[in-house]
């Protein structure tokens, strides 16, 4: 197999000399980590000073103190870090100026989209893509997630690209000098669809932190909270990027919905739910490899056992509330994938989910699938090989019977190396 990529360094990484010298970079950076300099650097950024309701400041603190106490994060992630912080800050004070100019924004409506649902490395995000060809739904690309609103006073450059995008590009290029393997794993082009998890970052809301950084702390106070309001933050951003162009039924996904059904059913209550289900073995070596190949820049000691311990755990809440909760969709507006039948035939999955949401797959539809399928090739940027047992010490068939309760609810193949 020509094309295989296995990382046999992810314990103790053997870092390049680009690696290296953006290490000893990100060391000489002096970052004052407090909220007080994250707000000040996102009011200096924007011009703006409304921040909207304040709540977000007990969820900002406790990042901070979380990631600025980690005594193995490196110089590098710290100030990454505090980037994202940063962004999120800024987003938030241009989202609140918009909706403050603009009030009938929220009169808007966010009517029957299409939200996916399943573990990460389940198939959502190429299910997300192919769904997001269509064009008749609204999608949302990732350089718009990043940056939902422009900045005041910023308009498109003279070749007509929008500065949002740019940043984007040159923040992707940066990443696959850094960490080349990610383009395999996890790719992050400007143009890839992803998550509107990413518009609950302005609200300091969502189980993605935990991706950026090991946040014991965060996910702890994540459990212990509705996260209603932060459904409806993101709903209500969601207006906003429908306001500004259309069209307005949207596509959508993420995995952290696993946990919310009932959440995601009250803020979007006429949705038509997709939920991708896969062998949490396989999608637990496939997240765990990626995440300890990207710590070689973030963490200064890796503990590969910590990270599938941790995720193990993970996704069995994941996978334990989505059991519960599944029949908060009702059939006429919910819809099972397996992710071997997926991969076996996709546009046969397409057309069952369409089938579902009342939409006539036309020819143009297809057509614009087909297209990209074929300029997004399966394994277009290599095949990554797992070892879960000789990178992380984790029998495979020993996990597995963590997750029978799972496998009894659904008819899920479990996949062998």
């Amino acid at each position: 197999m020509s094309n295989a990529i296995r990382i046999d360094d992810l314990a103790h990484p053997r870092l390049t000399d680009v690696q290296r010298a953006a290490m000893a970079y990100g060391e000489q950076q002096q970052i004052d980590f407090s909220e007080a300099a994250v707000l000040a650097a996102a009011r200096q950024r924007t011009g703006l000073t409304d921040f909207g309701p304040e709540d977000f400041r007990e969820r900002l603190r406790l990042l901070l103190g979380e990631w600025g106490n980690d005594p193995d994060m490196t110089g590098s992630q710290r100030a990454n870090l505090f980037g994202y912080l940063v962004r999120y800050a800024s987003n938030r004070l241009l989202i609140q100026d918009q909706w403050q100019r603009h009030p009938g924004i929220l009169e808007q409506e966010i009517r029957q989209p299409l939200i996916v649902a399943g573990l990460p490395r389940s198939g959502t995000t190429h299910l997300l893509n192919l769904l997001a060809a269509d064009t008749r739904f609204r999608s949302l690309p990732l350089w718009e997630s990043y940056e939902p609103v422009p900045l005041p006073g910023e308009t498109l450059a003279p070749d007509g690209v929008d500065p949002r995008y740019r940043r984007c590009e040159e923040a992707w290029q940066g990443m696959q000098q850094v960490t080349p393997l990610l383009a395999a794993m996890h790719p992050m082009h400007p143009d890839h669809i992803h998550e509107e998890l990413e518009l609950m970052g302005p609200d300091f809301a969502s189980y993605n932190f935990e991706w950026l950084a090991p946040s014991p702390r965060w996910r702890d106070h994540y459990y212990q909270h509705d996260q209603t309001p932060h459904y409806q933050y993101m709903r209500d951003v969601l207006k906003l990027l429908q306001w500004s162009r259309g069209p307005d039924r949207w596509v959508l996904k993420c995995p952290q919905h696993l946990e919310q059904l009932p959440v995601l059913r009250t803020v979007f209550p006429d949705a038509t739910c997709v939920i991708t289900h896969r062998d949490p073995v396989a999608v637990i070596q496939s997240a765990v490899t990626m995440l300890a190949y990207g710590y070689r820049m973030s963490r200064k000691r890796i503990d590969t056992r910590a990270i599938v311990e941790y995720w193990s755990d993970r996704v069995e809440h994941l996978l334990r509330a989505c059991v519960r909760d599944r029949q908060c969709f009702p059939a006429q507006q919910s819809i099972d994938i397996l992710f071997h039948e997926f991969m076996a035939d996709d546009m046969a999955t397409v057309e069952l989910i369409y089938a579902t949401a009342g939409v006539e797959l036309t020819a143009t539809t297809r057509a614009q699938m087909q297209a990209f399928v074929d300029a997004h090739p399966r394994g277009k940027e290599g095949k990554m090989v797992y070892d879960l047992k000789g990178d992380f010490g984790v029998d495979p068939a020993a996990l597995r019977e963590r997750f029978s309760f799972y496998f009894e609810q659904f008819p899920i193949r479990a996949e062998h190396s």
